[in-house]
């Protein structure tokens, strides 16, 4: 992808206007599409990025081995016929520089980019009651009012650093995965630390054992690591989905997931070993998350997941070659699929080079940093580089990192205080006119997001035509719809094996003083598309329009 023109740079870092029908914040799979749908019913939306580019996630997300554990050609929208044509993926599951291009190319095959300011980080954002506006303020002091407001920042974007005394007298480099440097890091003979066992380390670590000198991987809890079984996109798997796009987009969205995964073709429980192995083994040899897919009652039943989660433990003892890291490996009262299930190429043999080794910081913690690496418990390991694999703030992190003010002065922050409130994840009470999309309590990390993105702006952009067209300027979630949402959610989540493992950030166990309180919603794509079909149907009842 060609870099940027020049007049496209002074394009976004022209002065905004004073006012906007809508203001965007977030220039990702969500952004972009509530942006262009916004555009299509006539409103004069702009999004605001803080990054320097598109992409959201993927644009801060590029460290080594970076790419989405959903295949590409359904990980992509349908905004646009003849982009869903032209595209060419490289492969299966394509890295974030990929994706970040793609979504470069569709903000500008459809016109978009003058709508779009980057280096713009919102700090906040208020309601005013009587001109019925917000005004959305930039960390540079710049105000801008729009009569909505629309929050498409991300659930996974708020990087997380832990806090370790001495991180400012290390003499070498930190980095964090979610904000990874621009050029190129080489880390060629060079002592590194890996801090993290998530989605983001087991890409990463790999391809950082295959250039250092040593790596040492800093394990709290152990993750189930599925093998990707990415390479190069055929043509004949392209030009089969192209033909048939529309009808693999109806699929997705009457699927659970949201994608075109094989589902699961009935529960595991009255199976016997040998078609519960065959069908384990068929998922393994698919990658991804195609096992997630093994049976309907897999994580519903515990005898069922138990079995999945016994057949997984045995891959990883039959790969890694040291029993006791193998052991170590094996995720110990983890449920498989109830914390986030990785993708990855190469993870667990990557413990068989004897440039890596894997320590344990579940009973000895560490302690801090020094200037020439880290106290783990007793002992003082010595690192050129130290790379913090820890996450994010995830789910309600990038919305309350933005300090939103409703009605009567009230924050965001204090009105979530006890966790996410919203009406379908879309709307909070006390604060009109604001939306959030991909956000708490919607499928978002348990489906493909680029399909729940663009049914969020598709309902968003109805919601307001309909707005528009009864002459109504406001609207609000009642406080007994949002109530009745945030029952929903934890009910369906009390119904799964999510409910008994509560260490995980779905439940936001990896943020100090965050509110256990489950957040995404189970309840499945399909089920979810419904209800939004449904308020649409119903005249929009839960919401008060004025």
């Amino acid at each position: 992808m060609e870099r940027m023109s020049t007049e496209s740079m002074q394009q976004h870092d022209a002065p905004l206007d004073q006012h906007y029908d809508a203001v965007i914040v977030g220039a990702g799979f969500a952004g972009i599409s509530a942006l262009f749908h916004l555009r299509k019913i006539g409103l004069k939306a702009i999004i605001l990025e803080a990054s320097e580019g598109v992409g959201g996630t993927w644009f801060n997300n590029r460290y080594p081995g970076a790419r989405c554990d959903i295949e590409s050609l359904d990980y992509s929208l349908s905004l646009s016929e003849s982009i869903q044509q032209e595209w060419k993926w490289p492969e299966r599951y394509s890295d974030s520089r990929s994706i970040q291009n793609y979504l470069d190319h569709t903000v500008d095959e459809l016109g978009l980019r003058e709508s779009i300011r980057l280096r713009m980080t919102v700090a906040g954002a208020t309601y005013d009651e009587m001109q019925n506006h917000w005004t959305t303020t930039t960390a540079d002091g710049a105000n801008v009012e729009s009569k909505f407001l629309v929050l498409a920042t991300g659930v996974l974007s708020a990087a997380q650093m832990p806090e370790l005394p001495g991180h400012d007298l290390f003499t070498g480099r930190i980095l964090h995965t979610a904000s990874w440097p621009k050029d190129r890091v080489d880390f060629t003979n060079r002592r590194v630390a890996v801090i993290g066992t998530g989605s983001s380390a087991t890409q990463l670590i790999p391809l950082v054992a295959e250039q250092a000198s040593q790596l040492a991987v800093f394990q709290r809890t152990a993750n189930y690591v599925m093998p990707a079984r990415n390479g190069v996109l055929d043509a004949s798997t392209d030009q089969e989905w192209k033909a048939r796009y529309s009808e693999r987009r109806a699929q997705a969205r009457a699927s659970s997931n949201g994608h075109n995964q094989e589902p699961p073709h009935g529960p595991g429980k009255n199976l016997p070993p040998s078609e519960r192995d065959r069908e384990l083994e068929s998922r393994w040899k698919a990658g991804g998350l195609n096992m997630m897919r093994a049976f309907t009652d897999l994580l519903t039943d515990t005898e069922v997941n138990d079995y999945a989660s016994r057949f997984v433990a045995n891959k990883i003892r039959q790969t890694v070659q040291d029993p006791e890291t193998a052991e170590r490996l094996i995720p110990v009262d983890l449920p498989i699929g109830t914390k986030r299930l990785c993708s990855g190429t190469n993870y667990y043999e990557t413990f068989n080079r004897p440039n890596v080794s894997l320590v344990s910081v579940a009973k000895e913690p560490i302690r801090g940093i020094t200037e020439q690496g880290m106290i783990v418990g007793d002992t003082h390991y010595e690192f050129d580089d130290i790379i913090m694999a820890t996450g994010f703030d995830a789910m309600t992190g990038s919305f309350l990192r933005i300090k939103v003010v409703g009605r009567n002065g009230q924050t965001l922050q204090d009105h979530w205080e006890g966790g996410p409130r919203t009406n379908l994840g879309l709307m909070t009470d006390g604060f009109p006119n604001l939306f959030f999309l991909s956000g708490p309590q919607t499928p978002s990390v348990f489906s493909n997001m680029a399909t729940t993105s663009e049914m969020h702006a598709e309902w968003l952009a109805r919601f307001l035509k309909d707005l528009g067209t009864a002459n109504l300027s406001t609207i609000e979630p009642t406080q007994n719809s949002v109530d009745a949402w945030v029952d929903h959610v934890t009910e369906t989540a009390s119904k799964t094996l999510y409910a008994d493992s509560r260490n995980s950030w779905f439940w936001g166990a990896n943020t100090p003083g965050k509110p256990r309180v489950f957040m995404p919603y189970t309840g499945g794509v399909e089920n979810y598309n419904r209800f939004l079909s449904n308020s649409v149907n119903d005249n929009y009842s839960g919401f008060v329009r004025a």
